[in-house]
């Protein structure tokens, strides 16, 4: 059976094979609780901590400042309820925060759920291309807003956001940074010593699906309280055994990443543009939702006038794998928020795949799916 093309990297990437290598042992021969005091635990514990070594190398932080999370919604979670419920212990009166109309929906709805608390959510707009409004996000800046929470790389469309800029506008205003970086860890440089929380997933960045992480910066002056309760691993955030076979992949994906940015970045924008070179020479009518300057390398968000993107991702099943949307609200029948927060009819964000060309891809994938896709939409 044909193996289908996999073009869903802002939902899951393949995993590296330096990752699915580091965690063999670890399921069986080298099995050990890396909370234990025995042999087999302290083994564990060394490579988990080995792990965190290489995952914070890759972010820019010290190893004590990231906490293994299941992933970065959890990792979101933290960051916003852990955040304000630790400032509501701490007496803290600032009642707002701040996201972007885009936000992955662990953002939105953590922060939605604060509403009971007492807390305000104010969501700053974004341009036709999904980048923040940065003016608006000025306005909506002040000495009542406790955190400003934007993401670094959509998961929708791949708009890439003015993190410099949302940070000099927190800062200004005394407010905490919180940065959902899922999809652009291991795809971008970032250094995450600048905020005070970053989000991170393993499955983005060519490691295993189940682990994540939270940055937590060191000079944070509020400290998230726990939303799960349990042994007090992880330095009090998370509970739970950590799972050794998981975070020791994590850290083989970042150690890969680390000295591949460019090179892999390269290769994602070279692979995106020849398969829409391909499409122009078939004379295939689309729009790119955003620009090339704006996104991050090897993302593609297209519009294909007239063509249901549902009818296409089905047809195109067993030759490519493409999404439509967001993975983490397929089913929905109501228009995507992202796309509908750039200013699309709901008509027009139903004509929307996104595509994302990543490191294992190949110049022959890029062709071949301009081929499959040219002849669905032609029909």
């Amino acid at each position: 059976m044909h193996t289908p093309i996999y073009l869903d990297g802002h939902s899951t990437n393949p995993l590296a094979p330096e990752a699915l290598e580091a965690m063999s042992p670890w399921w069986h021969a080298q099995a050990g609780n890396p909370h234990s005091p025995h042999l087999a635990g302290m083994l564990a514990s060394q490579a988990v901590e080995n792990a965190r070594s290489d995952v914070a190398s890759l972010i820019g932080s010290d190893p004590q400042e990231l906490v293994f999370t299941s992933g970065a919604t959890e990792a979101n979670n933290i960051a916003i309820r852990g955040t304000a419920l630790a400032a509501l212990e701490a007496g803290i009166e600032r009642r707002e925060i701040v996201v972007s109309t885009i936000e992955h929906k662990s953002v939105l709805s953590s922060a939605s759920s604060l509403r009971t608390a007492g807390f305000r959510i104010i969501e700053t707009p974004v341009d036709e291309s999904g980048v923040i409004d940065i003016s608006a996000l000025e306005r909506l800046v002040g000495d009542q807003t406790l955190l400003v929470s934007v993401m670094a790389v959509n998961n929708e469309v791949g708009s890439a956001q003015p993190l410099a800029d949302v940070v000099r506008i927190a800062r200004a205003a005394g407010a905490l940074v919180h940065v959902d970086a899922a999809q652009a860890v291991g795809k971008l440089s970032l250094d995450c010593s600048d905020f005070d929380f970053a989000s991170l997933s393993s499955h983005k960045m060519y490691g295993p699906m189940g682990i994540g992480g939270l940055f937590v910066s060191s000079a944070a002056p509020v400290r998230p309280l726990p939303v799960l309760f349990g042994g007090g691993q992880e330095t009090g955030i998370r509970p739970g055994t950590v799972p050794t076979p998981l975070v020791v992949g994590f850290g083989a994906a970042a150690k890969v990443s680390r000295t591949r940015l460019g090179a892999d970045a390269a290769h994602s924008r070279t692979l995106s543009a020849l398969f829409l070179e391909e499409l122009l020479s078939r004379q295939v009518q689309f729009f790119e939702n955003v620009p090339e300057p704006q996104r991050v390398p090897g993302s593609l968000s297209l519009r294909f006038p007239g063509n249901d993107a549902m009818s296409i991702i089905e047809r195109a099943g067993s030759q490519i794998a493409i999404s439509e949307g967001s993975a983490c609200t397929s089913g929905q029948i109501t228009a995507s928020h992202v796309l509908t927060a750039m200013g699309f009819t709901p008509q027009q964000a139903s004509e929307t795949v996104r595509l994302y060309f990543g490191r294992y891809n190949s110049a022959a994938d890029a062709a071949e799916a301009a081929v499959v896709l040219s002849e669905i939409v032609g029909r």
